[in-house]
């Protein structure tokens, strides 16, 4: 079996690289939904034994009893920063439990279950660290590992190869994943594009949750981004888009 870890940032400062488009509100209802999407794959796969969810979001408890996974408030870590409180809970979460522990973002709405399967396959073929990195081949979305791989964390820019670099400097083993599901993380505008380009995105109520599909799909909302996006890129719309999707 295995273990999940997703931390999550305030929702009300969230996605702030997408100011131009969404409202303050509009802008925590994206982040909830896509983390939603995230959980419900999480919480019902069958090879995880154990989902942990960290934040200091005054809703974060509630949202991990409604996925019934653990709740763990950032602040009672005794550390800061993104780096420091996954190292400190990775550590908590490994102590007495040698199994895989993937730590992923929240803002993945194209996660599947197949994917995560091919993650946990793909670390215990490996005995090393799996990185699912971004679309464009540049940050990191997800790491998998066991107790005797953990790597540095180094998330911010350009941490997919700062992650390798630091486990190969290690002597662990390392490999990329490049998978759809994975790889779109939604932060700017330009994700955004990507994320209605795609074909997967149709696929609303996966795992049984509303989630992102179910907000911007069909609605006023999505309506008015998609206009606003198509603003930004007059000439050619998302067909730029769709092709790195």
């Amino acid at each position: 079996m295995a273990q999940a870890l997703v931390p999550l940032k305030d929702l009300v400062r969230a996605k702030s690289r997408l100011a131009g488009l969404l409202s303050p509100s509009e802008r925590r209802a994206l982040a909830q939904a896509m983390v939603e999407d995230v959980l419900a794959v999480l919480s019902v796969h069958p090879l995880i034994s154990r989902v942990t969810l960290v934040s200091d979001d005054p809703g974060a408890g509630l949202l991990a009893s409604q996925y019934g996974i653990d709740y763990w408030p950032e602040s009672a870590l005794g550390c800061r920063g993104l780096n420091a409180v996954l190292a400190c809970a990775s550590a908590r979460l490994l102590a007495d439990r040698d199994e895989t522990l993937v730590v992923l973002h929240g803002d993945l709405p194209l996660l599947g279950s197949a994917e995560m399967s091919a993650v946990l396959h793909r670390q215990r073929q490996l005995g090393g660290l799996v990185v699912g990195c971004d679309r464009q081949g540049v940050g990191t979305n997800l790491l998998a590992f066991d107790r005797a791989c953990v790597p540095r964390f180094q998330f911010g820019q350009g941490s997919c190869q700062r992650h390798l670099a630091g486990a190969r400097a290690a002597g662990l083993k390392t490999a990329v994943l490049r998978l759809p599901g994975i790889a779109l993380d939604v932060d700017d505008p330009d994700d955004l594009a990507a994320l209605f380009a795609t074909t997967q995105f149709v696929r609303a109520d996966r795992c049984g949750a509303i989630c992102t599909s179910g907000l911007l799909q069909g609605s006023p909302l999505g309506a008015r981004i998609r206009l606003a996006l198509a603003s930004l890129h007059p000439a050619d719309g998302l067909s730029n888009e769709e092709q790195t999707s």
